[in-house]
């Protein structure tokens, strides 16, 4: 078979301990899954069931990478996540078998047009071009599970310039990693190859040329890239 022009590169992540890599399937993300989180965002987190939105696989960054300011914003903010590598896809998972599914765990980052996110929000419209714009969706290394377990708990922390932003823990979660899953495979089937970010603790901001931003989950590792 041939195509009418050449076809693009499959967008993949390195695997730690490995020379593999994860291909990219599909990048799922949870929205205000740390209720403190959702309350800087002036929502109230007891009242609302998981709801998700999407990135294309090529949006991936690896780590290490500079990222340019993207543009149509004057407010990107970054959102450290426990990012979650699917192995084993499935439809209605139940959340007692979820974990089966994971190949592993990395350290994301969610970048975000902010303004433009607010706009969107302000009219009820989708919020794609403030989520799923070109390199938006950084990532380190993806560990595998018979390194890491299943962490409930970790802490997760951002700091831009050596200086501290967001500091939280994993287990503060609303919908825990097997309930995401499990939720998610209700809407779509999961497939090997699909990432979801969990979500961000309280204290994004905003980022500009010249900032060194680095994230690190405990146990899990880190993700670090430069705003250019």
């Amino acid at each position: 078979m041939s195509y009418v022009f050449p076809i693009w590169q499959q967008p993949a992540v390195p695997v730690t301990g490995s020379d593999a890599l994860f291909p990219v399937r599909r990048i799922f993300c949870v929205g205000r899954n740390y209720a403190a989180h959702a309350r800087e965002m002036g929502s109230d987190p007891d009242r609302e069931p998981p709801f998700f939105f999407t990135k294309p696989a090529d949006a991936i960054v690896a780590d290490g990478s500079r990222v340019p300011y993207p543009p149509a914003t004057a407010n990107l903010h970054h959102e450290i996540e426990l990012v979650v590598a699917i192995g084993r896809g499935g439809a209605d998972i139940a959340a007692g078998q979820a974990l089966g599914h994971v190949f592993g765990y990395a350290a994301g980052i969610d970048l975000t047009r902010r303004d433009l996110q607010n706009a969107a929000k302000a009219v009820g419209q989708p919020w794609d071009m403030s989520k799923g714009f070109d390199l938006s969706a950084p990532i380190g290394t993806i560990r595998p599970v018979a390194e890491t377990g299943h962490p409930e708990r970790a802490g997760i922390r951002l700091s831009v310039n050596g200086t501290l932003r967001q500091n939280g823990n994993i287990a503060d979660l609303i919908w825990s990693v097997p309930e995401t899953i499990a939720t998610l495979s209700r809407l779509v089937t999961l497939a090997a190859g699909d990432l979801i970010y969990t979500g961000t603790p309280e204290g994004v901001g905003p980022l500009v040329p010249g900032d060194h931003v680095t994230g690190e989950i405990d146990g899990i590792g880190t993700i670090t890239i430069a705003i250019v």
